[in-house]
């Protein structure tokens, strides 16, 4: 399964790069081919970003998944994004990291993304 993801400040980009597994930049334009699992982060006071926003609008409907980087100084918006995005479009939140991650949350993060395959391949036979 893909990974799209976005990067403001350069976090979920080295998260990403650290997972090793299949990703590509979501771009304006960026069109999903396939069920994919979407690593964006928090905008504001907990806001989807409006470039994940217009891909959600035209991609969302292969959403299989989604995670989310945030900042704990923000409290209870702490990786807001992900809650929003989970709820709108009825899929898991995988999993929230702080800034760009530690390697526990690489690990966990990946663990989630088999059990989501594994998951979703038994649904679609």
């Amino acid at each position: 399964m893909m990974i799209y993801f976005s990067s403001m400040t350069g976090n979920v980009r080295r998260f990403v790069k650290k997972t090793g597994l299949p990703v590509k930049e979501i771009m304006p334009g960026t069109i999903a081919e396939e069920p994919y699992i979407l690593i964006t982060y928090t905008f504001g006071f907990g806001e989807v970003p409006t470039p994940i926003r217009e891909f959600l609008n035209s991609n969302g409907h292969l959403l299989r998944g989604v995670a989310v980087s945030g900042n704990r100084n923000w409290g209870a918006n702490f990786g807001m994004a992900g809650d929003l995005i989970a709820e709108e479009f009825e899929v898991p939140l995988l999993h929230k990291f702080e800034l760009s991650g530690t390697a526990q949350d690489i690990e966990q993060f990946k663990r989630e993304v088999e059990l989501l395959c594994v998951t979703f391949s038994l649904i679609t036979k």
